[in-house]
């Protein structure tokens, strides 16, 4: 049973509390929370099976949610679902593109599709191929396009009416990083003319590049949820990393690092790298000192912070069944 929602801030283009679905004994989404602000990008990250596609489908109202309750731009997910699809887009996983038409003709249909007449829609149409970097192609059907270039035009597609409101499901999912780099730059486009954007991804620097909040999915649940700064921060500490000038060094330089950082030492035999987890950087400067008064050589040392991979790893394995 579908309860009333609760009221969002003004502010929010999304907001979720409790949101369920099952497919048979299966519990895709298990008591879901999710809140957006407007003229953000909202990062999902989950491994496969984790119900990122089925809450984008329940977000843009093809499936119904079996509890709980959202809010889409104000409106109830159930009760105003056709007033709600006026004013989202969606970009799934594949190009929902015709391969026999040309770029121009496959927008100028959806353009008329969306209730654009006829000049309207192919002005309109001409414009997004330009707008999308298409003009050399626009006049070839879109069988002969690169990936990239078909998923180009399928974001175009979406921007046919500019939404309030884009969902992108994995939109870079096989494309190479140039292409996907160029992707990148057209969603913070999009951003930057007010739309909203809630994105789902298996890259997590794609998430780091786009993402002004996080949100982590493994079996149904949140797990997570922040900017992506503070979920690095919450994994653990930085890494120091120290590479020696000589391997014959390593065990003396380990008791060194061990005693001046309080800690236990790691060695990569292949990169003569000593890594150790510290609380700040500036402990390095103690480390190069005292490996400094024992004449031990120092080819590198460098200071990493905890990356999304760290933070994907940590948290799905914790979530992940015994």
């Amino acid at each position: 049973m579908i309860n009333q929602p609760p009221a969002g801030a003004v502010d929010s283009a999304i907001v979720v509390h409790g949101l369920g679905k099952s497919f048979g004994t299966h519990r895709a989404l298990d008591h879901v929370d999710l809140t957006v602000a407007r003229g953000t990008v909202c990062g999902v990250l989950g491994p496969n099976g984790a119900g990122k596609t089925t809450l984008v489908r329940m977000l843009t109202t093809l499936l119904r949610p079996d509890s709980g309750t959202a809010r889409i731009l104000g409106r109830d997910l159930v009760r105003d679902a056709p007033a709600i699809r006026a004013l989202i887009s969606l970009t799934g996983q594949y190009a929902s593109v015709d391969d026999d038409l040309t770029a121009v003709e496959n927008l100028d249909i959806f353009g008329r599709l969306l209730g654009l007449r006829g000049a309207a829609s192919r002005s309109r149409a001409r414009d997004l191929v330009e707008e999308y970097g298409l003009t050399a192609a626009a006049s070839r059907p879109v069988r002969t396009y690169s990936g990239g270039m078909r998923r180009r035009l399928d974001l175009a597609a979406s921007m046919i009416r500019r939404p309030e409101l884009l969902f992108l499901d994995e939109p870079t999912t096989g494309l190479d990083p140039r292409t996907r780099y160029q992707l990148w730059e057209m969603v913070r486009g999009v951003v930057r003319q007010g739309t909203t954007v809630l994105l789902t991804t298996q890259y997590l620097d794609e998430a780091d590049a786009l993402a002004d909040h996080l949100v982590v999915i493994d079996h149904g649940r949140v797990v997570a949820d922040g900017t992506p700064e503070s979920l690095k921060r919450s994994v653990g500490n930085y890494a120091l990393s120290v590479t020696l000038a000589t391997a014959a060094d390593r065990g003396r330089a380990t008791e060194i690092i061990a005693l001046v950082l309080d800690g236990p030492v790691e060695y990569d035999e292949r990169t003569r790298q000593l890594t150790v987890s510290v609380s700040a950087s500036a402990t390095s400067a103690q480390v190069i000192a005292a490996l400094a008064e024992e004449s031990i050589e120092v080819q590198e040392l460098s200071v990493h912070k905890p990356s999304l991979d760290d933070v994907f790893f940590a948290l799905t394995e914790e979530q992940s069944p015994a």
